[in-house]
């Protein structure tokens, strides 16, 4: 697969830059406020577009074709990397200007993420998404890993300034190698623009019962357990006294179980059921919790290891049993209410973790998130299986051949 090949190659470069700037743009609105709501502020500011105008990026993902869309989201996302650079470089940086081009990466993301997933189905095909969704998982983890690194040993040298700048080259790399992609034919029911479409896509996601379920449990992780940069960046500065280069450590520790996780999701011949994403959901609350009470912080970074790798666990098996299950014509669209659940959560979760932490520190909020966790993915379970309950019936006009009691779904 030619045009996956050199897909996945320039998002290997991709994900580290835009992990390097993630970490250069939290350290940078810390040091600019001292506040840790702010950088709470910051990521909410980067994820609500994709809660207000999630919806309409399926959308567009679903009537345009894919390839000028990520033209489109790559360049900008290289211009507002390159504006945050040059303010960073010459010193006028202050904290509205990362507020500003938060926001506006945050309208990007609400289109170009949909259109990445659809676009990687649409590479490879139905039959490989799985073990491509694995892939990109792993590859995001392996920039997950390096970029924090990275950008910690900028920022000591030179500053946050070079790794805004890394990340617009990378997105420039991007837009590159996209458009010498060469694509299949274009699928023959791509929508028409008509009313209700929005609509449509919703009623979709209802009436399909393992896809509804598994956004409800994405919206507990996106809500509660993915505002680990605003925990570690309190526990870089509040509780171990680490600076950036704790930071970047505690990031690159999550990766490391992360990518752990995205390489045994790759190993996996099947689909995962709901009762395996409850459970796993389940489990990383747990994690959390003894994250939240570990001693020392070589404790503190093993839990991270393994949160890395259940959040991993879980969101590959989410994401590809709700493209599997979504037909093509409504794929962008249902993808568009999965990121918004699981992005749009973070904008609604980062302000409200660093408020707590801000208030009652660290330790507290990230025991609080990790119990909320475990407890709603439970309540969730609790729920699937009273729906999914089973019984017996008997059917006395079944062939002779055939035992007449048989299993129904009420």
């Amino acid at each position: 697969m030619r045009n996956y090949r050199l897909y996945l190659s320039s998002q290997i470069v991709a994900t580290t830059g835009l992990w390097m700037q993630r970490i250069a743009q939290d350290w940078l609105v810390l040091e600019l406020t001292g506040s840790i709501t702010a950088v709470g502020v910051a990521v909410a500011l980067q994820f609500l577009p994709v809660l207000l105008f999630g919806l309409v990026g399926g959308l567009i993902a679903d009537r345009y074709p894919k390839r000028r869309i990520l033209i489109i989201t790559q360049s900008v996302a290289a211009s507002m990397a390159l504006t945050l650079g040059l303010l960073a470089l010459t010193g006028v940086v202050q904290a509205w200007h990362v507020f500003l081009v938060a926001t506006m990466l945050g309208f990007v993301t609400a289109v170009d993420n949909p259109t990445r997933q659809v676009f990687v189905s649409e590479l490879v095909g139905t039959r490989h998404i799985r073990n491509a969704v694995s892939l990109n998982s792993s590859v995001f983890q392996f920039g997950a890993l390096l970029g924090p690194a990275l950008s910690g040993l900028l920022i000591h040298a030179v500053g946050q300034g070079w790794s805004f700048m890394i990340n617009f080259a990378s997105c420039l790399l991007v837009v590159t190698i996209v458009a010498v992609i060469r694509l299949p034919a274009a699928p023959s029911d791509r929508p028409v623009r008509a009313k209700g479409q929005l609509r449509e896509g919703l009623t979709y996601i209802k009436q399909t019962t393992e896809v509804a379920w598994t956004i409800v449990l994405v919206g507990t992780i996106g809500v509660l357990g993915l505002n680990m940069p605003v925990i570690l960046a309190a526990f870089a500065d509040h509780e171990f006294a680490t600076g950036v280069g704790g930071y970047s450590l505690f990031n690159s520790l999550t990766a490391i179980g992360a990518l752990t996780g995205a390489i045994l999701s790759a190993r996996r011949t099947e689909l995962l059921r709901l009762r395996v994403l409850v459970t796993t959901l389940s489990a990383l609350g747990v994690v959390l919790v003894l994250a939240s009470l570990a001693p020392t912080i070589w404790l503190f970074g093993a839990m991270l290891v393994g949160s890395g790798l259940l959040t991993l666990l879980f969101l590959t098996g989410a994401n590809s049993l709700v493209q599997t299950r979504s037909e093509p014509s409504v794929r962008g669209r249902v993808m568009s209410v999965y990121i918004l659940v699981l992005l749009g959560g973070q904008a609604i979760g980062g302000p409200a973790v660093g408020w707590l932490i801000d208030h009652f520190g660290a330790r507290p909020s990230m025991f609080l998130c990790g119990g909320l966790v475990t407890l709603m993915a439970l309540l969730t379970g609790v729920a699937i299986a009273r729906q999914a309950h089973l019984g017996l019936e008997v059917d006395l006009h079944r062939e002779q051949s055939r035992s007449p009691l048989h299993i129904v779904q009420h």
